[in-house]
């Protein structure tokens, strides 16, 4: 039986109590999971913590219906999209004082999903490489800004 994700994410909200309104929306790695609720400050939690758990739960159990169903990813009111361009223009700044200073720039511990943004932010730029660098006691790691070599 092929997974079908906004059901899924629609009955994990329920049983968690929340009332909530789920869209889904095409992406192009896979499906955009958009969730309307009061209570959005809830389901974000700190620093979206919340709201990555629930999309890690949502994907491992669309995976265990149909390990071809597609990447999930899960928003709520338009957070991810804010923190996405917040997070954007923070590895643009760094690059910029990399390019200005020639120093070694390092931002604060990220997820795995944060750090592909900020990557993927600056990949095709000649002047700037970066690294993600594990912090010690944590399951998080940075990233390293520093002049291509």
């Amino acid at each position: 039986m092929p997974a079908q994700p906004k059901a899924t994410l629609e009955k994990i909200l329920e049983l968690l109590g929340f009332n909530a309104a789920v869209e889904e929306h095409p992406l192009d790695d896979g499906i955009l999971l958009d969730v309307k609720s009061e209570d959005s400050g809830r389901l974000i939690g700190r620093q979206g913590q919340t709201l990555s758990d629930l999309q890690y739960i949502t994907n491992r159990l669309l995976f265990q219906q149909d390990p071809a169903s597609p990447k999930v990813m899960v928003d709520v009111s338009g957070y991810r999209a804010q923190a996405r361009e917040a997070l954007i223009k923070k590895a643009r700044d760094a690059a910029g004082k990399v390019r200005r200073w020639g120093d070694i720039v390092e931002l604060e511990p990220l997820s795995a999903f944060d750090r592909r943004i900020v990557h993927n932010t600056v990949k095709d730029d000649p002047d700037i490489e970066t690294y993600s660098v594990e912090v010690e006691g944590t399951d998080k790691k940075v990233v390293l800004f520093r002049p291509r070599r």
